[in-house]
């Protein structure tokens, strides 16, 4: 497994070894022991799934404490731009976000800490996304940001009007009117 830190270090980009032949592929899409020492305190207790159509939009999420959240996503089948923005008052970093092209065929994966909000666009025709999470859906603790805050000048590289979004998603607060944030020198883990 390779493990490459992003713009920031807390964001990584994990590309595990792929076995391939005539028959096909075989990957360990995640190990334990292999994963980063830095987060060994993160265990993952839930894996999700979606299947999305070409320019579906799902972010910027996160959850509050105590179900705050880390993920580990990838893609199965297609390809979605994947990104982490960091929503820690006070961290070097604040409201600066990663961007990783995800695809089936590059078996990349985005490590999204907890302190982070996710999202991602499906740029194929359709695209099955997976992601492992440290903590279950709470949709008490649920908060988001608008995938089109100025402040974020996030590129989604689809126009606007292409993009499809839930009504909860079209209806985010910005990061500046955001009242739920993380604290950067607050454990977020303990």
């Amino acid at each position: 497994m390779k493990v490459t830190e992003t713009s920031i270090p807390d964001v990584l980009v994990i590309e595990p070894e792929v076995f391939g032949d005539h028959r096909g592929y075989f990957i360990e899409s995640y190990s334990k022991i292999k994963f980063p020492s830095k987060y060994e305190q993160v265990t993952f207790i839930q894996d999700n799934e979606s299947k999305s159509s070409l320019g579906v939009l799902r972010g910027l999420h996160y959850q509050l404490a105590p179900h705050c959240q880390s993920k580990l996503v990838r893609v199965i089948q297609g390809s979605v731009i994947d990104l982490a923005v960091d929503i820690r008052k006070g961290s070097p970093t604040f409201g600066k976000h990663v961007a990783v092209e995800l695809t089936g065929e590059n078996k990349k994966q985005l490590f999204v800490p907890r302190g982070f909000a996710h999202g991602f666009v499906v740029t194929s025709e359709s695209a099955i996304f997976s992601y492992k999470c440290d903590n279950y859906y709470s949709p008490k603790h649920d908060r988001g940001i608008l995938f089109n805050d100025p402040d974020l000048a996030i590129d989604w590289k689809l126009e606007e009007s292409k993009l499809i979004l839930s009504d909860k998603d079209k209806n985010q607060p910005l990061l500046k009117e955001a009242k739920d944030l993380f604290d950067y020198k607050t454990d977020l883990y303990e």
